[in-house]
Parts: C-alpha cells; sequence; structure tokens
C-alpha cells in the first residue's frame, strides 16, 4: 500500500483491498462473499441517508438566498456546482454499476457473484486499461479537478482540497517496489461483488465530500459574519440640524457595539478625536457656516498582526432658523406591525410639538412617543407635527413611513439555527425556539409547538418547545449521522400573542453519536 499520512476513510479502504487480496488467495468462502454483499447494503443505505441531508441543506440555503440574497447567493452558486458535480458522477457510477449486474438475475444472490470476467472485460482489454476503463478514470479525475477548482482558493478548505485529491487519486500505486497501475490494483481479478462494492464506496465518498464542503461554506459564512471587517461606522448626531453658531454634538458607532472593542487611533475631519470611549468616540466641534456639512476620517484598531482601517463618511445641515420639523424613527426608516415602534419627534428650536398619527402616544419625556400600527392594514402612515416657535409663529410638517410585517423568524436548537451537529443526549434535553436575526428589536419568541421527523419514521407532532416522550423513543431509534429535522415551528410573540408571525425556518440536526 502506499505510505504516508491517510484520512481515516482511506485506510479503511485500504484494509479493505488488503482483505479482498487475502481471500482471494485463500480462495474465498460463500459467507466472504455474502459479508460483501451485506457490506454493500449497508454502504447503499447510507448514501441514501446523506444525499437527503445534503437536499435538505440545499433547501435551507435556498430559502436564506430569498431571505438574504446578498449574503447567501455567492455561496448558493459554488453550492450547487459541487452538487452538479457529485450528482454527475454518482450517476455514472449507478449506470457502470447497472451494467455490470445486467445478466445477475438476483441481485441479493452474492454468492453467485464470485467471478471478476465481467468487469475484467469492461475495463481491461489485452493486459491494458480499456476505452470503458479509461472513461471511468476520466470521471474520476474530472470529479476531483472538478471539485478542486470550485473550492481551491477558498480560505479554510485546504484539508478538504488535500482529502479529495487522495480519496479520488488515480496515480500509480507503490507495490512491494513496483508501480502498479491504479486501476487494475483496484478492480483487476475480483469477484464481482467486491467491485460493486468498491463503487459504492465510491458513491459515499462523494456523498461525504459533498456534505464537508457544504459544512465548511456555512462554517466559513459565520465566521466572516462575525469579523470586524464587516462593521461599520455610523455617525449618530444628537440631532439633525443645527443652528449656526452651536456646536456640533454627537457620536459615532460601529453597526455593532462592542464594549470590549478599543481604537488605537480616530481621525475626523484632518484632526485626531482624543474623546473616546468603549465601542464609540464622542465628538464635539464647532458646527461651521450655513449649509451642508460633511464629517470624513477614520476609525483604526489592531485585529491580529493588522491594523484595521473602518471609514467615516457622513454629513449634517446647519440651518439659520427653524423651518421644518425633523422627525426620526429611533430604530429604522419603516414601523413594525406587533411591536411598540419608539419615536422621537420634536422640531429644533421648540420646546413643546403636537404629533397625531394612527396608533401614535406619548411615552413620557421630551419629544418620545410609541407607535401601535398592528391592527392598520394601509402600507404607509403619515405623521403630522406642529409647534409654535418662541415668537409665536407656528410650524408645521408631516412625514410618512412604511408600515412593515416583522420579518420571518428563524428556528434554533440550543440557540443554533440551520444545520446544527449534535449528540442524542443534548437533543433529548436542549430547547426548540425561534429568533429574528438582525432585527431592530428585542422580541420574545416563545415556541408553543413544532413537528419531529426522523428519516423513515413518521412525523410527531410536539406540544410546547421540548421532546415529548414520542419524540424522544423515535430520536432513540435514529441512527449516528442521520439528520432530524425539526419544522412548522409555532412561535408567539411573548408581549404581543394576538399578532400572527409569518412561517417559521426549520432546523435540520445531524446526530453524531
Amino acid at each position: 500500500m502506499a505510505s504516508g499520512k491517510q484520512s481515516p476513510r482511506q485506510k479503511m479502504i485500504n484494509l479493505m483491498y488488503l482483505v479482498f487480496i487475502a481471500m482471494l488467495a485463500l480462495n474465498m468462502s460463500k459467507e466472504v462473499l455474502t459479508a460483501f454483499g451485506l457490506m454493500n447494503e449497508k454502504l447503499a443505505e447510507s448514501n441514501t441517508t446523506t444525499a437527503q441531508r445534503n437536499n435538505a441543506f440545499l433547501a435551507g440555503l435556498d430559502e436564506k438566498v430569498g431571505e438574504q440574497p446578498a449574503k447567501y447567493a455567492p455561496l448558493k452558486e459554488k453550492a450547487d456546482k459541487i452538487h452538479v458535480l457529485s450528482e454527475d458522477f454518482n450517476s455514472y457510477l449507478e449506470t457502470l454499476k447497472s451494467e455490470l449486474l445486467s445478466d445477475v438475475d438476483d441481485k441479493t444472490e452474492y454468492e453467485e457473484m464470485d467471478k471478476s470476467n465481467k468487469l475484467d472485460e469492461l475495463f481491461f482489454q489485452s493486459g491494458r486499461v480499456s476505452p470503458k476503463g479509461q472513461e471511468f478514470l476520466d470521471k474520476m479525475d474530472g470529479y476531483k479537478n472538478g471539485v478542486v477548482s470550485i473550492i481551491g482558493d477558498e480560505k479554510g478548505f485546504e484539508k478538504i482540497v488535500q482529502n479529495v485529491q487522495t480519496e479520488f487519486s488515480t496515480g500509480t500505486v507503490k507495490v512491494d517496489g513496483a508501480n502498479v497501475e491504479w486501476l487494475k490494483y483496484r478492480y483487476e481479478g475480483f469477484p464481482l461483488v467486491a467491485s460493486i462494492t468498491q463503487l459504492t464506496q465510491t458513491q459515499a465518498d462523494i456523498k461525504s465530500t459533498e456534505s464537508e464542503i457544504l459544512s465548511a461554506m456555512l462554517s466559513g459564512q459565520l465566521q466572516s459574519e462575525v469579523s470586524l471587517t464587516n462593521y461599520e461606522a455610523i455617525v449618530v448626531p444628537s440631532k439633525t440640524a443645527f443652528f449656526s453658531g452651536e456646536n456640533f454634538k454627537g457620536k459615532v458607532v460601529l453597526g455593532r457595539v462592542d464594549n470590549t472593542l478599543k481604537f488605537d487611533n480616530v481621525v475626523v475631519n484632518g484632526k485626531k478625536v482624543e474623546s473616546s470611549q468603549a465601542g464609540q468616540v464622542v465628538l464635539d466641534f464647532p458646527a461651521g457656516n450655513v449649509g451642508e456639512q460633511e464629517i470624513k476620517g477614520e476609525i483604526q484598531f489592531k485585529e491580529g498582526d493588522s491594523i484595521v482601517r473602518i471609514p467615516i463618511t457622513s454629513s449634517y445641515a446647519v440651518i439659520p432658523k427653524p423651518n421644518s420639523a425633523v422627525i426620526s424613527a429611533d430604530k429604522m426608516n419603516v414601523v413594525y406591525r406587533g411591536v411598540q415602534n419608539p419615536m422621537t419627534i420634536s422640531i429644533p428650536g421648540v420646546g413643546s410639538v403636537t404629533a397625531n398619527a394612527p396608533g401614535l402616544r406619548p411615552a413620557g419625556g421630551a419629544g418620545k412617543y410609541t407607535m401601535d400600527v398592528t391592527t392598520l392594514q394601509a402600507r404607509e402612515v403619515t405623521i403630522s407635527v406642529s409647534g409654535k416657535l418662541p415668537g409665536g409663529e407656528t410650524v408645521s410638517d408631516r412625514k410618512s413611513f412604511r408600515v412593515k410585517d416583522i420579518p420571518r423568524p428563524v428556528g434554533t436548537i440550543r440557540g443554533e439555527d440551520g444545520a446544527v451537529k449534535m449528540q442524542r443526549n443534548s437533543l433529548e434535553i436542549s430547547e426548540v425556539g425561534a429568533i429574528l436575526p438582525d432585527f431592530d428589536f428585542e422580541l420574545g419568541l416563545r415556541v408553543t409547538g413544532f413537528s419531529f421527523k426522523v428519516s423513515g419514521q413518521p412525523t410527531i407532532k410536539v406540544n410546547g418547545g421540548r421532546l415529548d416522550a414520542s419524540s424522544k423513543a423515535a430520536l432513540r431509534r435514529a441512527g449516528r449521522g442521520e439528520t432530524v429535522q425539526i419544522f412548522d415551528i409555532e412561535a408567539q410573540l411573548a408581549t404581543n400573542s394576538g399578532y400572527k408571525l409569518k412561517k417559521v425556518s426549520p432546523v435540520f440536526v445531524e446526530l453524531t453519536n
């Protein structure tokens, strides 16, 4: 056998080949032929489960693309390419197996599949590799090179690339100091049932490779999302317009504030800013002349051995006197049904204002309001504001906001969403939940029920947020590596049980024991 560092799967395959050779030397028994047939059945069953898991992952990724196309579309494109390569090679191997077994009436009579002539005649002619044999080698090399071309430049995929190049290698094998062609070493002279089992093992390698790549893609996406390079600098002024002669007051924060983050250097409008706090920079400088003013600069901090630079770009208006109302949503430029939307409404220079809109009411504190549009059917709501200037002049303004539903929740298990790997006993005691990723409101979601599905078993309807006795019993019958589906998750808002949420995304759990 070839020496060098090998994966556990490769070691298993090499051991199987040693068993093949030993059995040939011993004129293998009928029981051994049957054992290989049963091994082939087990591999085929495992391949079906892995294929279902891969298809479920791709379906979940399709949903992610619909929700966040900019983030997940590039990932889905590469996943689809890998899937097409895998399906093409797998289908070819399945056709090849069917051709080799075309003369076998009973595919379960493994003791009768003890001859090697069928495959030898297909793959070899006059001691050399036949066109059919070369086609098989080309398919193997095509799959290997295709996968490497798709993921070869991806950071973090080095180990997978190495495994693919090893497991699908068709290079010569050194045996007793001599180089032997790979195809002859692996397939020439073996009983038919052994060769069929080898082809099924190759199909298992294809599906396992696809599964590893899909899992690594998702893991890499999650690591990218938490990277500091994805943060965006935001200038938050204390108000949106300033009078001439006033100082501009506000702060610069990152999109996701980390209280442990400290900046190494901050430059705004060409000057170094010394007044900074954890996760934010406090600004205090003359507002400037009447008109549009720009704020430009950058935040610098160390990440590892490199310096990350985040640009600061914003603008504000300096006005001579109040001439319009300033209305801004504390969260964003929309209001959501089912929640209490906080609003800050004011007119610069006016101490007291009157604001009117459906569902709008004071929340205590100057300019603070909340807006409840749960029962509002319109897609837009307008807020009207009026107030009196110190000289007695009345000013008024109005602004429209879009009305949107709460985004689609994502199901979780043990706080994790999407495709999750965990132990059986951990799943038994874990709680099924639901979250609203990247939603600007902190809303508590309560799960009241879900459907639980183990492959090959009936779907179980569970009440509450944890597995019941029936679902635990079904879980105990699942095999290692099988995927459990948690779907049709029913969730409610903890503060507004009457609001109907959109359908919750499912969770897929791969059992690790």
